[in-house]
């Protein structure tokens, strides 16, 4: 069995709860989409992508809630899940009772929903009704059609009202096609509003009688109404003056038990009117009709009433699914980040043209351009952050994919991951994740020893594969590592030889290293599921190479292998230090930049084939040249460079020798290769204050270059 284990980078368990918001947000997605899709839906010829639509939308809901311990969100969307599966089966016939109940369904999802993003600790709503009738639905039963609703129609021509007084009492006959009705409204902040509805409702002609009655609480006002219009009519004209949710309709001569709460609300609070089969209305059977011509309507037929404080009432009033977040299209950030970035050019621009201006002149204007530089900054600082994501939404997925292919192995191995909180840019976090997958499984398959032989070797049974990420030197560096096997130098030329692949017995190890990148080359033994076709190592280097990257691999046999990924600036906007070398400007990654200094001439020492050395407090290191390097013509001038600048990455130190510092600040990164081709020792390009483009150096490039 394989155990795996999660750190982030302090040995912590790994915290689920940090990806509570992005599930929220994506289950309302697919409540929607399958809301739409549903209200869409035609029944007779409902087509298998519908179908299968809203199955995928329930079965993304149930999959995201079972792996955050929703339970009861997992449960309801099962049971839909379960529905649905036979309906795009064609196992049961669609009905319109399955579009209600799954609408009711995916009302209850978001009710749910919203108590966990909440963190309610109330007691849960329970639909057992709504899992009932889903089950029943899928079982094929038909569920009876509930009786229609009678709605009053308004004779035609109206009679004229009676005076407000003429209210008949209770068990007196009633007009046919009228009713009358008690009209409770309240709690009222204002008395005059009650009035108001009075007036309005005597106003119109033909509405009917209205008349105060009398009731207990102070903050209440009820009337005594005789009407032909639906309850629906009455709300919506008493909303002129109050909530709907603040009226309640009972019929007068109903007793409490003859009453149907209905939800007479447009907001989804529970809300409480009243119908009734009132004597002559439409849908009525002519035999009450006729026995409702000189009897009490007393016991009048109606629905049978809802508890008011059932669990599918109480759905209502819980807290809606609220959205921290917003979708937006790439190519919507894209285009801010590049108008950013112009603003930066124009802003550097501004700021190198006012730097001859009197600073007691143009003191206002001077300090305008200042605000206007901090603003900048801030202003890209943010928008940049919009497309950065944290490498922990592609460690998140390794868990799971390591657990299955050692327990298939039958291996056990632990994974560790640090660096979590490192943040990448979103097109970068897309690019590398099948790169690092392959690695991953490479680690698995081919590093990590069965238990049996680890415990041979000293080593314990549960093998380690790390996974980290971090910024060296304005670079992006991911290494996956492992405490496995390691490579075999020898093995690894033996294969080499077989497959016709030239290599000296002499090259060192980094060269032998780089061969398992080879395409269809692979040291397995046996071709198996997992692997040992050769298909993988070289998609890996091809990809990352596509990225302007590096693949480095280092490994000691019998000790494990180290695999480590190196990726080139790919920000839109940098921090720079510009040099100068004659009448070229250089751009230099401010993260990589250590120092600089003055130098002399008898200060560089030359060494074998000509490579020169420059000693800085008690160490030895490269010096560069840049007017050789990129070949800058020195139009017949004696300068000489005098200053060094120190740059780090990889692990290692040069110094670039230039002419002069000409100051730090932003710059906006061009991506040179796609707009001309791909320059040796170069990340990008920039567009200067004064209009001219400057090279941005591939710091990375540089070192390697020196220590060849």
């Amino acid at each position: 069995m394989a155990d795996i284990h999660q750190e982030a980078g302090g040995g912590a368990d790994f915290d689920l709860s940090q990806f509570y918001q992005i599930f929220f947000e994506e289950a309302g997605e697919n409540l929607d989409q399958m809301e739409q899709i549903l209200l869409d839906l035609d029944l007779e010829s409902a087509q298998d992508e519908e179908l299968n639509g809203i199955f995928r939308c329930a079965h993304s809901i149930k999959g995201g809630a079972a792996t955050f311990g929703f339970a009861d969100v997992a449960e309801l969307t099962h049971h839909m899940e379960s529905l649905l599966d036979k309906l795009r089966r064609h196992e049961i016939t669609p009905v319109p009772q399955m579009v209600d109940v799954l609408l009711e369904s995916a009302d209850a999802s978001r009710v749910l929903l919203a108590r966990h993003q909440a963190g309610s600790q109330d007691e849960a709503p329970s639909y057992a009704g709504l899992v009932r009738r889903i089950s029943e639905l899928a079982s094929g039963v038909a569920l009876a059609e509930p009786e229609p609703t009678p709605v009053a129609v308004s004779p035609s021509p109206v009679p004229a009202p009676p005076p407000a007084e003429a209210v008949a009492a209770p068990g007196s006959p009633v007009p046919t096609g009228q009713r009358q009705l008690l009209v409770r409204i309240g709690p009222l902040e204002r008395v005059e509003s009650a009035d108001a509805i009075k007036e309005l409702f005597r106003d119109i002609a033909g509405l009917g009688t209205i008349a105060d009655q009398a009731v207990d609480d102070a903050s209440m006002r009820a009337f005594r109404v005789e009407t032909s219009s639906s309850d629906e009519d009455l709300l919506d004209l008493f909303a002129f003056h109050v909530a709907k949710e603040h009226v309640s309709i009972t019929p007068v001569a109903s007793s409490a038990q003859s009453s149907t709460p209905i939800a007479a609300h447009a907001d989804g609070d529970s809300t409480y009117g009243f119908f009734q089969n009132a004597p002559g209305l439409p849908g009525q059977s002519p035999m009450a009709g006729a026995a409702a011509a000189g009897q009490s309507v007393a016991k009048a037929e109606t629905n049978r009433p809802l508890a008011p404080k059932t669990a599918d009432a109480k759905a209502g009033a819980q807290p809606h699914m609220e959205s921290a977040t917003i979708r937006v299209a790439v190519s919507k950030v894209d285009q801010l980040i590049n108008l950013v970035g112009e603003l930066v050019i124009t802003q550097a621009m501004l700021a190198q043209n006012s730097q001859d201006l009197d600073a007691a002149v143009y003191q206002q204007l001077l300090a305008g351009l200042a605000d206007l530089d901090r603003n900048t900054r801030d202003l890209q600082e943010s928008v940049m952050s919009i497309r950065m994501i944290p490498m922990s939404i592609v460690f998140s997925r390794f868990p799971r994919m390591l657990r299955d292919l050692a327990n298939k192995l039958g291996k056990k191995v632990d994974l560790v991951t640090l660096g979590e909180a490192t943040e990448l840019d979103k097109g970068l976090v897309e690019k590398i994740t099948d790169p690092l997958t392959h690695l991953v499984r490479n680690s698995g398959d081919h590093g990590i020893e069965m238990p049996a032989d680890r415990l041979a070797k000293g080593k314990p049974e549960h093998g380690t594969i790390t996974l980290s990420a971090s910024h060296q030197g304005g670079s992006i560096v991911i290494e996956v590592k492992d405490d496995g096997r390691g490579l075999s130098r020898e093995k690894i030329l033996r294969k080499a030889h077989e497959r016709g692949i030239e290599v000296s017995e002499h090259a060192t190890d980094a060269e032998v290293w780089q061969l398992i990148f080879a395409p269809g080359f692979s040291t397995a033994d046996v071709v198996t599921d997992v692997s040992g076709r050769g298909v993988g190592l070289d998609v890996v280097k091809r990809n990352i190479a596509a990225l302007n990257g590096t693949v480095e691999v280092d490994s000691s046999e019998g000790y494990g292998m180290r695999v480590s990924v190196r990726l080139p600036l790919t920000l839109a906007i940098m921090d720079g230090m510009s040099v100068g070398v004659e009448d070229e400007v250089y751009i230099l990654p401010l993260s990589s930049v250590v120092e600089s200094f003055q130098v002399k001439d008898d200060e560089v020492s030359t060494v074998a084939q000509g490579s020169r050395l420059v000693k800085v407090r008690d160490e030895y290191m490269p010096v560069i040249a840049m007017e050789k390097i990129f070949q800058v013509p020195r139009n017949g001038s004696e300068r000489s460079s005098t200053i060094m600048v120190v740059v780090e990455a990889d692990g290692s130190r040069v110094a670039l020798l230039v002419d002069e510092l000409l100051g730090q600040h932003q710059v906006v990164v061009k991506n040179l290769e796609s707009n001309y081709r791909k320059v040796p020792n170069v990340s990008g390009a920039t567009i200067l204050g004064d209009g001219r483009v400057a090279l941005i150096l591939d710091t990375g490039s540089l070192v390697r270059r020196a220590r060849h």
